[in-house]
């Protein structure tokens, strides 16, 4: 299958994936340029969106879509998506007949509560779609959750499999991985793959999708109980934090003002 991130507006990433036979499905389409540009230019047909969270700049696209084309909108039930058709809540599934994929649906609050996640093992390997909830080496603003959900979701995202393939929909990879850096500067993982992002962006090629099991070594926010990371974070704040959800809203904060 053809797995493709549609740049759009700034940073956005609006994921595509097809078939051999043109069939396509589009993740988070905040703009519908660029998606119905894709499509022409591939030769794609356009047979289902899937949406994550109720942002404009991952729904503003799809009332024009569907002008174009009549295709189901699956999103979160918790939130008011334009065009939805299959209203989700965590534990249900998805069938795509073409592409032919089958989605577990993840509720994964923080950025939003509503927000959810597509994941899929019928990709090898498998793929994760998840909005703004986990990017390559950071997570998602706090807009409407707390910290203790957002690190239950990351938490939940973290036990998917190794080889899941990490595909978020902004690039803010090196930023993300210049404040990991600031938070523990000796960590080899994160030096490494700074150097390697820095040379992937100068050559103009997008930095994700994103190995998970690259993004449990090297993203701060899925390394609360990581020592180091732990009395970096107590430097910081001055204090003496023992209790994750406590150090993880302390590093989200410290991110915040990066």
């Amino acid at each position: 299958m053809l797995l493709h991130p549609i740049p759009a507006f700034s940073d956005n990433y609006i994921w595509l994936l097809a078939d051999d036979n043109g069939n396509a499905l589009v993740v988070d389409p905040g703009d519908a340029a660029p998606v119905s540009a894709c499509l022409a230019e591939r030769r794609l047909t356009l047979r289902a969106i899937l949406i994550t969270h109720h942002h404009p700049d991952h729904v503003g696209g799809v009332t024009r879509l569907l002008a174009e084309h009549d295709v189901p909108v699956y999103g979160p039930a918790g939130e008011q998506i334009p065009g939805r058709t299959h209203a989700l809540a965590d534990g249900d599934s998805v069938q795509i007949e073409a592409p032919a994929l089958r989605f577990e649906v993840l509720h994964v609050p923080g950025h939003t509560l509503g927000h959810i996640a597509f994941f899929t093992r019928d990709h090898t390997p498998p793929l994760l779609f998840c909005g703004d909830t986990l990017f390559a080496a950071g997570c998602g603003r706090l807009f409407e959750g707390t910290p203790a959900q957002m690190l239950t979701s990351l938490d939940r995202l973290s036990a998917l499999p190794d080889q899941t393939l990490v595909c978020c929909a902004h690039e803010y990879t090196l930023n993300n991985l210049r404040f990991a850096q600031a938070v523990t500067p000796d960590d080899t993982s994160v030096n490494q793959r700074l150097a390697q992002m820095m040379h992937t962006r100068a050559s103009g090629q997008p930095t994700v999708p994103v190995v998970l099991a690259e993004e449990r070594q090297s993203n701060p926010f899925l390394r609360v109980d990581d020592q180091n990371l732990r009395e970096a974070v107590n430097a910081h704040e001055q204090a003496a934090l023992t209790d994750r959800t406590e150090i993880f809203a302390a590093l989200r904060r410290w991110k915040d003002q990066f």
